[in-house]
This record gives C-alpha cells, structure tokens and sequence, in this order.
C-alpha cells in the first residue's frame, strides 16, 4: 500500500522564522499595520493565523498583498534548510515513502533553496496556497498520488496546518521547531509529534 508523507516548507524545512522576523516591521510600515516589539514574539507564537492579523490590525482583503510582497523579498534572500533535512528526506524516501510538498510558496523558491538532488525525492508540488487554501493543495496532492486520505499524513508547524490536514480528511504531524509554539500545536491534538529533524524519519512506520 503506497503512503504518501506531505510537507508544509516555511518553519517546517526552511529555517525561515528569523527571516520573517528581520522583515515583518518594514512590511507592517509599508502595508500600514501595527509593528511587532521583540517581546511580543513569542505570544503571537501561541496564536493562530486569524488570531495574529487581528492581533496586527490586519484587514482580510490585505493579506494577499502582503504575501506577494513578502514572497518577493524571500526570492534574494538567504533562508537555509534546517540542519539534516535533507538526510531525513532521503532517509524517508528510502524506506518507500512517497514525498510531496503544499506551502504557500513559490515551487521555485522552494526548489532553489531545496537544492537539486533534494528538490528530486518529492514526486508533486502544489504550491502558491493562500494563507487558509491549503486544505484544497493537500486534496489535490492526495489525488495526483493515488492515495487514500487515511495513508497521508502532512508535516507543518502551524496551527492552520493542523486545520488543513483535518480539513482534509488526513492525518497532521505538528513539528515544534518552526513558527506556532509546541504548546499551540498540541492543542491541535496532533497525530505525532515530531521535536527534532531527525525524528523525521519515524514518519516511515507511523500509522494513526
């Protein structure tokens, strides 16, 4: 029976929060929304998406905007995968599991900061999701695999990746090394909980 692994990017495989972090203010500034104390940091860490644009005073019609400009900015910028990565990849790949990516990003800034070869284990990209669209990718990426939603599971760090995945009719494993807190994800009632990159690889033989 073919099982399929589905990645989120941002937070779960690229080490892309201090980026965000870097630029969040000069985007508030230009998009005329509430700027972020380094203090507050962590609490929006707790919070779900909806939660921290109201936090930020940011309207639904805006967020679009900001994303693409966003995704402009991340095109020159330097965002490393978080360390061992790329072995988990393989090491997944190896044992027979299919690889697939949904995420708000761009396929191509997401093969150009994967690299080649690493890029090459994942067999679909569904890419470009809005901020909430994301249920809609994973079914898509279920369906171009030929899997069952009951043999997929997606990796995100976010609370919205836990409601896609259950919109989805799939099961979620929360990383706790990106951008929602572990305490916010665990509310989410996770599937699995994976702390380390390495614990990557246990994906293989987890079945809910």
């Amino acid at each position: 029976m073919k099982r399929l692994v589905i990645f989120d990017f941002d937070g779960t495989l690229a080490n892309s929060f201090p980026w965000f972090c870097d630029v969040l203010n000069d985007v508030a500034r230009r998009h005329r929304f509430r700027q972020v104390q380094s203090a507050e940091r962590e609490e929006l860490r707790d919070l779900g998406a909806r939660e921290i644009l109201k936090a930020l005073n940011v309207p639904l019609w805006n967020v679009p905007r900001i994303a693409r400009d966003m995704r402009a900015m991340k095109q020159t910028a330097d965002i490393p995968l978080f360390d061992g990565v790329a072995a988990a990849l393989g090491d997944l790949k190896s044992r027979g599991i299919a690889l697939a990516m949904v995420s708000s990003d761009s396929e191509a800034g997401i093969r150009r900061t994967l690299g080649h070869e690493t890029a090459g284990l994942f067999e679909g990209y569904f890419c470009g999701a809005a901020l909430f669209g994301k249920a809609r990718k994973l079914r898509r990426a279920i369906g171009a695999a030929g899997v069952s939603p009951a043999d997929a599971v997606y990796v995100g760090d976010e609370i919205r990746d836990a409601q896609a995945a259950r919109d989805a009719g799939m099961k979620f494993a929360a990383v706790t090394w990106g951008y929602s807190s572990r305490r916010a994800l665990l509310s989410c009632a996770p599937d699995i909980v994976l702390d380390e990159v390495v614990d990557i690889v246990r994906l293989a033989g987890f079945k809910a």
